[in-house]
This record gives structure tokens, sequence and C-alpha cells, in this order.
């Protein structure tokens, strides 16, 4: 299977399992929270997987710029989901903190996969 669909799959199925249990507000925030870290694992690795294909030499750069870019756009994206939605806190930080390392980990198993290649 894909690493995108990888990624969709296990969002969809967190989140479905975590609306299963919450309240709406908080169902909103989770999801919300989850979006965000789904948005940018798949343009990371789609990124990351055209760039080793055409120039192996090049990724290690791209994925420096890409942390860049990560912490610029997280700290935006947090802080205008809590400040500017006035979302629940903890179901919104929960729900990203998970789906980041959990995603992340796919993409890292992903890149290990496609040097094996």
């Amino acid at each position: 299977m894909k690493p995108v669909a990888w990624m969709v799959g296990v969002s969809l199925g967190s989140w479905l399992a975590a609306a299963a249990l919450l309240d709406a507000s908080a169902r909103t925030a989770a999801f919300l929270g989850m979006l965000g870290p789904l948005a940018v694992a798949i343009a990371s690795w789609l990124l990351a997987e055209r760039t080793y294909r055409s120039n192996p030499e090049g990724l290690t750069g791209l994925m420096m710029a890409s942390f860049a870019g990560k912490i610029v756009f997280f700290g935006a994206y947090v802080t205008v989901m809590i400040k500017g939605l006035s979302q629940p806190v903890v179901p919104f930080v929960v729900s990203l903190t998970v789906s980041f390392i959990t995603l992340h980990l796919i993409e890292a198993l992903a890149l290990r996969r496609l040097f094996a290649s």
C-alpha cells in the first residue's frame, strides 16, 4: 500500500474512533488537530519521493527546508486554531500531537523502504 494511502487511512480510522467518544466541539477540534499534520505529511512525502527519484543528493536539503517550513506552519496553525477559531485546547493538541508523531513514523518507514529499493 502506498504511504499516502496509509496516512489517510490511519488518520480517518483514528478520527472515526475519536469521534465515537467525543462530543461535537471536541470532535471538531480533534478533526482539525489531525488535518494539519495529515496535509503536511502528505505534502512532505510527495516532495521527498519525487526529489529522491530525480535527485537523491537533493533530498537532505529538501528535508532541512521542509523541517523549517513545518516549524513555521505548525506555529501559525496552532495559533489560528486555538486563538482564531477558539478550538478546545486539549482535544486539539492531543490529536495534533498523536497525528504528527504517527504520520511522521509512517513517513520514516516509507523513506526506509524507498532507500532500500
